[in-house]
């Protein structure tokens, strides 16, 4: 495989294929309830970005069991991973955040994964976290919306935090023994391949355990969506979103693993959505244009570990 599949880490990890369950809590951001913004950032719709996700008033149990009643006889699945998923996850009380975790912790479930903001990121909920890893025997990622490595690229979305939150998280969360990935926007406005291929090394130096890709889509009832309507902004070819995503992997170190090259959303609540192509039909052309053409994860991440004086060495 031209890069480091996700689903290849976590059978090679687990012993077998192993399901992310995605969860809703009753949560919500400090970029919408008055502590860092109120308007939240330009691109969130009112529900986030849990489109997949069962009520949040259900318990944890209950959606797990939801989602295992569709997966198991589909998938003959045996193990899961509950994804903490909507909004900031560990913007809420510690009591409330082992709660949820340790309910979450059954039987068949290997690791949790939490979605939240670099700046919900604290020693105090890293300490329970830990204590709960060790007590359940089950792994822990923290999954960091951070979208841009471009500073003024965050102040346009409204994200109400910069890349010193971001690396900030990303050491503290290494050094209570977690995972870290870090979600991107490839295709902001604002941005251009510079900024990605900057991207792919601050995660690479970071040492960033896993990546997940977006498409940006503009949701509707917005800000973002009011801007894409006004004529304020304009999207990128998805073409060149492709040759974002190549120059981006083939910067990115090998090992860190990739969740996924391309999102998805419903065509339904977005006035823009993956160039109303397929998400696998994007994915399926940008692995066959690296296999074409001898490209792969980590081929040009040359850059670390003082590049410039390697020739006095080797």
């Amino acid at each position: 495989m031209v890069y480091n599949v996700f689903s290849d880490y976590l059978k090679q990890r687990y012993g077998e294929k192993v399901y992310k369950l995605p969860i809703g809590l009753p949560v919500t951001c400090p970029n919408r309830d008055g502590t860092c913004g109120v308007a939240g950032c330009t691109f969130c719709g009112e529900i986030g970005a849990g489109y997949e996700n069962l009520p949040a008033d259900m318990t944890v149990t209950e959606q797990l069991a939801a989602n295992k009643a569709h997966i198991i006889p589909k998938y003959k699945a045996k193990k899961f991973i509950p994804y903490f998923q909507n909004f900031s996850n560990t913007y809420l009380p510690l009591e409330k955040l082992r709660a949820y975790a340790e309910e979450a912790c059954q039987e068949d479930v290997v690791a949790i994964y939490i979605a939240t903001r670099p700046d919900c990121i604290h020693d105090a909920y890293l300490e329970l976290l830990q204590e709960i890893k060790a007590k359940k025997n089950i792994d822990i990622c923290l999954e960091l919306g951070l979208q841009s490595v471009n500073y003024h690229s965050l102040q346009k979305i409204n994200r109400g935090h910069s890349l010193g939150e971001f690396i900030d998280a990303v050491l503290r969360i290494r050094a209570y023994g977690f995972q870290s990935c870090a979600h991107l926007i490839l295709n902001l406005p604002w941005d251009d391949m510079t900024d990605v291929v900057e991207a792919a090394k601050v995660l690479s130096a970071l040492q960033v355990d896993q990546v997940k890709l977006h498409a940006l889509y503009i949701v509707k009832g917005t800000e973002m969506a009011r801007q894409y309507e006004a004529g304020e902004l304009a999207m990128i070819s998805c073409e060149e979103y492709q040759q974002r995503v190549i120059a981006f992997l083939e910067h990115l170190a090998e090992d860190i693993v990739v969740q996924r090259i391309i999102g998805r959303a419903p065509e339904a609540n977005t006035l823009f959505s993956n160039w109303h192509t397929g998400w696998w039909k994007i994915r399926d052309t940008i692995i066959q244009t690296m296999e074409q053409n001898g490209q792969h994860q980590g081929r040009l991440c040359n850059y670390l570990n003082g590049r410039a004086v390697k020739k006095f060495i080797e």
